[in-house]
């Protein structure tokens, strides 16, 4: 039997009643925005959608070590097992005190603004569902389509504030005319293989509600897997604060 938890160098990351497990593409996607400039600098941050709460921890070890002790991290959960678990995540880690959980859709959220917010999103729409309620809360778009969540933002984000997500590949650009849509322009995007002759997978954006609409946009990739089935450099170099056996 697997276990029901994922150790991390600095935290524990409890998943057995949540839906959404943790995964390689969410671990980039949390060390990615730890390593960001904004993130690092943001006083107020949003997790929309927090699941276990794995992105808000990976970002508070990195900027909390940092003594950003007047930082806060507000992580919202719809589906009460999850959140009940997040909860207890982030009751056991060494930032409990700066990271706070809701248990409330993100569309009746409304206390604040946010510097940053950062999504791992619902990614379908249309697909067949599963049998068990809380993956289809978790993965599919029916608490919060894709159109409501960009509206959202626009409202909880600040007038310089910036927006990370994650989401399929095939499905980057139509987050980009979302976002376009609210007022956030791209200025980031990272595509995600598994191997260098592999198609991306996941897209990883950064949109500004502030850059101009002529900003030129950042475009890389970043390849997990070299030959051989072991990580890549990048990937070991990005994962190592956080994977105990890197």
């Amino acid at each position: 039997m697997s276990n029901t938890y994922f150790q991390f160098k600095q935290f524990t990351v409890h998943q057995e009643h949540t839906a959404m497990k943790v995964c390689t593409d969410a671990c980039l996607f949390g060390a990615w925005l730890a390593n960001d400039e904004n993130i690092n600098t943001a006083s107020t941050l949003l997790d929309i959608g927090t699941g276990t709460g794995l992105l808000s921890l990976m970002v508070a070890q990195s900027k909390f070590s940092n003594n950003n002790s007047h930082a806060t991290i507000t992580a919202v959960e719809i589906e009460t097992a999850a959140a009940k678990e997040a909860q207890n995540n982030i009751n056991a880690s060494p930032w409990s005190n700066q990271i706070e959980l809701v248990h409330s859709s993100i569309q009746d959220y409304t206390l604040k603004k946010f510097d940053c917010i950062f999504t791992n999103p619902p990614f379908y729409e249309g697909d067949l569902k599963s049998p068990n309620e809380a993956i289809n809360v978790a993965s599919h778009s029916m608490a919060l389509p894709w159109t409501e969540l960009m509206e959202v933002v626009a409202d909880l984000l600040n007038p310089n504030g910036y927006y990370y997500v994650l989401v399929p590949a095939l499905r980057a650009y139509t987050m980009q005319k979302l976002a376009e849509q609210n007022g956030l322009r791209l200025i980031d995007e990272v595509l995600v293989h598994n191997a260098a002759k592999q198609k991306p997978f996941r897209a990883i954006h950064k949109y500004s509600k502030s850059a101009s609409p002529t900003a030129v946009i950042k475009r890389a990739n970043f390849i997990i897997k070299e030959e051989g089935n072991n990580y890549t450099d990048h990937f070991t170099k990005l994962l190592a604060p956080y994977y105990l056996h890197l």
